[in-house]
C-alpha cells in the first residue's frame, strides 16, 4: 500500500511538473494548453489516487473519485473550448513552425456565410490552394523561451 501511495505521489508530482515546465517552455498558446490539460489532468489524478488510498475513510475516497471523475470530463473540453475561442478571437500568435491550420477553413466558411453568400457561392478552394496551410493573414511568431 505505501509503494502504491509513493509511486502515485512520484509519478503525480512528476505530470504537474512536466505540465508547469510546459507552460514555460512551449512557444504558442495552444501547445502550452495541451501541456498543461493532459499532463495536468493526469498529475492530479495520480496525486488525488494517492491521496484516495493512503487516507483512511470511505468519504474521503469518494470525494477524490468524483474529482478525478470531473477534471478528465471537464480538462480537456474546457482547454478545447478556450482554445477555440481564442483563436476566433484572432489572440492566439502560433508558433512559426506550424503549418497545418485546419480551423481555418471553418473561419473562412464562417465568414462567407455571416457575409451573405451561400456555400455554393463561396464553393470548394481552387485545386492548386491548400488549404490545409495556414493563410497569410493569421499572426506568426511566438516569443522564443
Amino acid at each position: 500500500m505505501t509503494a502504491l501511495v509513493s509511486f502515485c505521489l512520484i509519478v503525480g508530482s512528476a505530470f504537474v511538473l512536466v505540465a508547469a515546465i510546459g507552460l514555460v517552455r512551449l512557444p504558442d498558446l495552444l501547445m502550452r494548453m495541451h501541456a498543461a490539460t493532459k499532463a495536468g489532468t493526469l498529475g492530479a489524478g495520480l496525486l488525488l489516487t494517492a491521496v484516495a488510498v493512503a487516507v483512511p475513510g470511505e468519504g474521503v475516497a469518494v470525494k477524490a473519485i468524483a474529482t478525478i471523475v470531473f477534471l478528465v470530463m471537464t480538462a480537456p473540453i474546457a482547454s478545447h473550448v478556450i482554445a477555440r475561442a481564442a483563436y476566433y478571437a484572432g489572440d492566439v500568435v502560433l508558433w512559426e513552425n506550424t503549418f497545418v491550420d485546419e480551423l481555418a477553413v471553418f473561419i473562412r466558411s464562417d465568414d462567407s456565410c455571416r457575409s451573405g453568400e451561400t456555400e455554393a457561392e463561396w464553393g470548394s478552394p481552387a485545386p492548386e490552394e491548400d488549404v490545409s496551410v495556414r493563410p497569410p493573414s493569421r499572426r506568426r511568431g511566438a516569443p522564443s523561451f
